[in-house]
């Protein structure tokens, strides 16, 4: 029987290499982008699934995006933007954005995949957080919120939907080595591969081995769970 999934923000980083783990497990993936459309399609052309372009915070496009590619069984919420700004310079709008992205993102996407699990009384949903989300970030306090909130989403989901066999886990990264943390500087990058415990900075298919692990049925019994990939460094 096959294995629908859909990966949100899946042309590049952690996106691409979770689409790529689930795709050698077996799943057919479809690749949610938003700009990077080459991108996304020689990543769908290596996991069987479909490119499909929605910008997750907008509810309609999320309904497109469905009636095109139909019911999954897995859902990995992973679209979201990042940004270090002073919180008393974020504008309405930036504030907003980052929560229209990151937390309504993944309420859009979840609410268009339950009904068809609800039904199925089966489904699978890991949603990508952060270790910022479990203990703050200075200057990065709109991105920290949203993805704080993404543990308490995780947690009330699986409460809710373990009576109809649904999961509902959370994947949270630390500093993983993506073009998105490039921005900072290889200064910068050095000190922080130095702070984990296991010394050296993430990788995408670090947290993509988790996601696939929290979607296999070797976690058949883990729901609610907050699997932090990131070198020991919150412990």
């Amino acid at each position: 029987m096959e294995k629908i999934a859909l990966v949100t923000g899946a042309s590049r980083g952690i996106g691409k290499a979770t689409a790529l783990a689930l795709a050698r497990d077996g799943w057919t993936v479809h690749v949610n982008y938003i700009r990077s459309r080459e991108a996304a399609e020689a990543v769908a052309a290596q996991t069987g699934g479909m490119a499909i372009c929605a910008d997750v915070s907008d509810g309609q496009a999320v309904s497109a995006m469905f009636e095109k590619i139909g019911p999954v069984d897995l859902l990995v919420n992973n679209a979201g933007i990042a940004g270090q700004i002073q919180f008393q310079d974020i504008t309405d709008a930036q504030w907003n954005r980052y929560l229209g992205v990151n937390l309504g993102g993944a309420r859009n996407t979840i609410q268009a995949v339950l009904p068809h699990m609800l039904h199925e009384k089966a489904g699978c949903i890991v949603n990508i957080s952060s270790i910022w989300g479990l203990r703050g970030a200075s200057c990065e306090v709109a991105y920290a919120c949203t993805k704080a909130a993404l543990v308490g989403l995780t947690r009330s989901l699986a409460l809710e939907l373990a009576p109809s066999h649904i999961r509902v886990n959370c994947v949270a990264p630390g500093v993983i080595n993506t073009d998105m943390v490039q921005v900072l500087g290889q200064e910068t990058l050095r000190d922080l591969a130095e702070q984990p415990p296991l010394g050296r900075l993430g990788t995408p298919e670090d947290v993509a081995h988790a996601v696939a692990f929290l979607a296999s049925d070797k976690a058949s019994f883990l729901t609610g769970q907050i699997l932090a990939a990131d070198g020991g460094f919150i412990v």
